[in-house]
């Protein structure tokens, strides 16, 4: 048998060589990176805590982000010394991912049927709400919802839901600037505001805003109903919204 010549070895042996510390090098890039996403979620994942009131956020295929947006941003905020005081859940009709009007896609945390106690309930908008108003299985969340939960707010058009769902017969209400008009014909019970001069309002265990940015309103005045004015303040200065208020007196 012929032997195998030493210049022919060390190129084999070069070559394993080369694949092993590829291999290895591979096999430490895919654990650093599953390291880093695992720790990447762990870090801003923030587990439901049966201990504090849980605030839901109804969503559905073309809301407005802004509206599921602003109330997170408010209540998600914790105490100055980093205490969480709520559950921020969001809940939609099915576990697939809604898209916003906007385009964003959002993975609800809860389904219509797996929803938990909701110490309130917060109704967005969409620029189309006639698929919302005519959907059974929204009205009846709604409805079912109110029974349990201390507090129903609406922003924007999600006042047609609260008019479709007939759970504030009698009470005050606030939509879109412009939008009133068409809810009080719609909803005559509703005792619709003017649209024009009221941004938010309050009317027993319901709230309502004209919705988009003026959702950050319904929101802390939830929020300082249910903590304190100081907490308000704080998150408030934490949202920096002094800024948006004197942004030009620079």
């Amino acid at each position: 048998m012929k032997a195998i010549s030493p210049f022919i070895f060390l190129i084999f042996t070069l070559l394993l060589f080369n694949c092993n510390t590829e291999n290895k090098k591979q096999t430490t890039a895919t654990t650093i990176e599953a390291t880093q996403t695992k720790d990447t979620l762990t870090k801003h994942l923030k587990p439901f805590n049966p201990e504090l009131p849980t605030i839901g956020l109804l969503m559905y295929n073309g809301v407005l982000q802004s509206e599921v947006v602003a109330t997170s941003d408010v209540f998600a905020k914790p105490t100055e010394d980093g205490k969480p005081l709520f559950n921020v859940m969001t809940i939609a009709q099915t576990n697939a991912p809604i898209t916003t009007e906007e385009g964003l896609h959002l993975v609800p945390d809860y389904t219509f049927n797996n929803c938990p106690q909701l110490k309130a309930l917060f109704i967005p908008s969409a620029y189309d709400m006639y698929a919302q108003v005519h959907n059974n299985k929204i009205v009846d969340f709604i409805k079912s919802k109110n029974n349990t939960t201390d507090y129903i707010v609406s922003n924007c058009a999600g006042a047609q839901l609260v008019g479709a769902s007939g759970i504030a017969d009698g009470k005050k209400i606030v939509t879109w600037i412009g939008g009133g008009k068409q809810l009080q014909k719609d909803y005559p019970k509703l005792l619709v505001q003017n649209d024009s001069l009221v941004t938010y309002v309050e009317d027993g265990k319901f709230s309502s805003s004209n919705g988009n940015l003026a959702s950050y309103i319904s929101a802390l005045q939830l929020l300082e109903k249910l903590t304190s004015k100081s907490h308000r303040a704080f998150v408030e200065s934490y949202l920096y919204l002094d800024r948006l208020k004197n942004w030009d007196n620079n």
